[in-house]
């Protein structure tokens, strides 16, 4: 019957719009381009802090711009504010040492998610779900999120110090959507925290450990103090304050410029949120989507949509990396330019610098921010997190800022890998290697 042939499809859509982020109002959405801006908008905030300050990165480093950001959390944290810190154990790795002998002696709280201190820990499926988010939250109030590791724009791991600095981006944020950044980060602390307290509590056991001692020192290692201002008798629990302040920005009557979404790739329930946001605005679009971005591997449906766009006449543009960090990935997105080339999509590449800006345009209302790739990395694995951005202000801010480096890159007239054999070759390896990177994830089905 046709009922219960629609049914299914409705409750499936039922649930992603009960899943999909909620846009709030009210909120001031500020952009910051490079480290210079957001370490320097990062500095002033910490410094004004008075209660708590969570921090989340994937990459940590001791250059003279990260030790910056190092003293603002090491002097909030000798002053009485609580100051919690989470990197990423491999983005982190090289720095893990600097980093606890700056926090721990100060009484930050430091927390290392999924540690890889060996070759082999990598090449384990659930050490390859990386936290690649890149945010901080200052008292509930100011938050930070983008693609900016905490690393000089002009020092790169693999190439060294360079005259011109990355291309990248991040905003500061103020209003209800502060509460979801906050709520998420504190979550990534508290995750990578329970880990590493979980091991090492089991180590205890099996070396003979009492194990109602050992259970009872876990909880003491995970005990924070609680968030919430105030005096201790009005304080609440860290999670139920998140809670409240999120119900609160739901609950807010008015969507009020600037409208705003935190947006979320996990491995619970958003899996592929943030893609799924860019497939649902792509398809949206009438006039124009920009999208600038140094590592792109979309899958097929990511494809199909900007196709369909440029197809249809909507100006769709896409600037990617044109001095490769990586050669791999720099193949990756080449041999999909025939594909997009042939749709109608006009691909850039990005030559002054290196490139990591993760951004993008749709029409004139819809931008966003953040940490994910449109690559497998990002899309299905990593842990990321965007800021959407429906505001015509704010998106012609960022297009201004965009519009300078699309006038500094080179135009792709031909398909970068050729035609033929050897371009299909290519396309294949890339795919193949994709394919069984995917499967070695643990991540099953097509992409």
């Amino acid at each position: 019957m046709p009922g219960h042939a629609s049914r299914p499809a409705q409750q499936r859509r039922s649930r992603a719009e009960r899943r999909r982020p909620p846009l709030t109002g009210g909120n001031q959405v500020q952009l910051l381009q490079g480290g210079e801006e957001l370490f320097e908008a990062m500095v002033q905030a910490i410094g004004q802090a008075r209660s708590r300050v969570w921090l989340a990165t994937y990459l940590f480093h001791d250059d003279p711009a990260a030790q910056r950001i190092a003293k603002a959390l090491v002097v909030a944290a000798e002053r009485g504010v609580q100051v919690a810190v989470v990197v990423d154990g491999f983005g982190a790795k090289a720095t893990l040492a600097s980093l606890r002998g700056w926090f721990e002696p100060a009484g930050v709280e430091f927390a290392v998610f999924r540690p890889a201190q060996r070759w082999w820990q990598v090449a384990q499926p659930g050490q390859l779900r990386r936290l690649h988010q890149k945010l901080c939250v200052v008292d509930d109030e100011v938050g930070f999120v983008g693609g900016i590791n905490l690393i000089d724009d002009r020092n790169d791991l693999r190439h060294g110090w360079s005259d011109r600095p990355r291309l990248d981006f991040a905003v500061s944020l103020r209003g209800p959507v502060v509460a979801y950044v906050a709520q998420t980060a504190q979550a990534m602390f508290m995750r990578a925290r329970l880990g590493t307290a979980w091991r090492d509590e089991i180590g205890q056991l099996l070396r003979g450990a009492e194990p109602l001692a050992a259970a009872r020192q876990m909880l003491a290692r995970l005990r924070i103090v609680p968030l919430a201002a105030g005096s201790p008798s009005t304080r609440r629990s860290a999670d139920a304050s998140a809670e409240d302040a999120c119900e609160a920005a739901t609950s807010a009557a008015a969507l009020a410029p600037v409208r705003a979404s935190f947006v979320v790739r996990d491995n619970l329930r958003q899996r592929r949120a943030i893609e799924q946001a860019y497939v649902q605005a792509i398809d949206a679009a009438s006039t124009r989507v920009d999208i600038v971005c140094p590592y792109f591997y979309p899958g097929q449906t990511f494809r199909t949509s900007l196709c369909r766009a440029a197809r249809r006449g909507v100006a769709v543009r896409l600037l990617l990396q044109g001095k490769a960090d990586y050669h791999f990935a720099a193949l990756a997105a080449q041999v999909l330019y025939q594909e997009l080339l042939g749709a109608g999509v006009r691909v850039f590449e990005y030559t002054p610098a290196f490139l990591h800006a993760k951004v993008a345009l749709v029409d004139d209302d819809w931008a966003t921010v953040g940490s994910s790739n449109i690559d497998p990395l990002s899309l299905l694995l990593n842990l990321e997190a965007n800021v959407i951005v429906r505001d015509t202000e704010f998106s012609a801010t960022l297009a201004s800022r965009i519009e300078l480096a699309f006038a500094d890159c080179r135009e792709v007239i031909l398909p970068g890998l050729g035609v033929g054999w050897l371009a299909a070759l290519r396309r294949s390896l890339v795919a193949w290697t994709a394919y069984w990177f995917l499967r070695l994830a643990g991540i099953s089905g097509r992409y």
